[in-house]
């Protein structure tokens, strides 16, 4: 069945900004005491709120200062800032979407200001997305809760079950089930057992999407 909407993920879905952020901050941690590879903060954090990230890394032994966590994100939006590129054949898959009239929103557990600071360097998408980003951290209803995508929804006037959300983490498909809401795991680099155990339909291109959602045989 054609999905009445379509719920994004925004980091690692629509935008490239995951290996700035966890470089940032394994260089964070390891300036206030702490040595993890990013393989393991990844592990870790993926999907997660910066606040959650805080938590962790006092808990492991980081030197974190009460307010690190604004200072966190002042150094990370100067860095997406730099350059932030589109997740490959998101451009094409938003486009198609508007042909079809389905009609897309965002729910991201990062801040709006973040949101503004990667897609903002992309006028066009941004543009299609105007007053349909969602951040669970500014709404207070951060993932796996499933209010966010639930909100997104409601914004959209559609069904919640009729709605297929599209995910990279594990945090996030959590959501998606939590709220009825078919998932379809964004996974490039092929297996991705944790995401797959949240319920998540895997999938390795964006060009995949449009069969996985009826749109082709």
């Amino acid at each position: 069945m054609i999905p009445q909407a379509i719920l994004f993920d925004c980091d690692g879905v629509l935008v490239d900004s995951e290996p700035a952020t966890f470089l940032l901050i394994q260089e964070e941690f390891a300036r206030h005491g702490v040595e993890k590879s990013i393989s393991e903060l990844k592990e870790a954090f993926i999907g997660s709120t910066i606040e959650h990230v805080a938590s962790w890394g006092r808990a492991h032994g980081a030197d974190l200062p009460e307010t690190w966590v604004d200072t966190y994100y002042e150094a990370l939006y100067a860095r997406l800032r730099a350059g932030t590129d589109l997740m490959p054949g998101i451009p094409e898959l938003l486009a198609r979407l508007d042909a079809e009239g389905i009609p897309f929103a965002v729910g991201s557990n990062g801040r709006q200001a973040k949101m503004e600071a990667t897609l903002g360097q992309h006028p066009a998408i941004r543009a299609r997305l105007d007053g349909l980003l969602f951040s669970g951290q500014d709404l207070n209803m951060p993932k796996p809760k499933p209010d966010l995508y639930l909100h997104a929804a409601s914004a959209l006037g559609a069904d919640p079950r009729a709605c297929v959300v599209i995910e990279d983490s594990p945090t996030g498909a959590r959501a998606a089930k939590a709220a009825g809401m078919r998932c379809l795991g964004y996974a490039p680099q092929g297996a991705n057992p944790r995401l797959e155990a949240e319920g998540a339909e895997l999938f390795t291109d964006m060009a995949e999407v449009p069969r996985l959602i009826g749109l082709e045989s």
